[in-house]
């Protein structure tokens, strides 16, 4: 199949230039998946998950940190000290307490 570019208008250029980067990323995607298949069937023969061998395996997951403050109007709100502060800290830091004072 031959294209003449040159007689083509400049919507039908723009919509076959969408046409190959959609045909060259399905493309790509499907070798990835192929070599993935591949792989996997490899570690398989030796024993092993490609999951075991990448590593990826090794991963976990961080525990919930523990709570440093409670809002002394209600105990039961806390704060671990990590991330954005609650407003209630930040009201608490406003009037006069210190984080010593909301401490747990």
């Amino acid at each position: 199949m031959e294209i003449d570019l040159n007689t083509m208008s400049l919507k039908d250029l723009r919509d076959l230039q969408s046409q190959v980067v959609k045909a060259i990323a399905s493309f790509e995607e499907r070798r990835k998946k192929e070599a993935l298949v591949e792989l996997e069937e490899k570690a398989k023969t030796l024993g092993f998950s490609l999951a075991e061998l990448t590593g990826a395996a090794a991963k976990r997951k961080r525990a919930p940190a523990a709570p440093k403050y409670a809002n002394p109007a209600e105990p039961s709100e806390t704060w671990s000290g990590r991330g954005r502060k609650p407003k209630w800290f930040l009201d608490a830091i406003a009037s006069g307490s210190s984080p010593d004072d909301l401490a747990i």
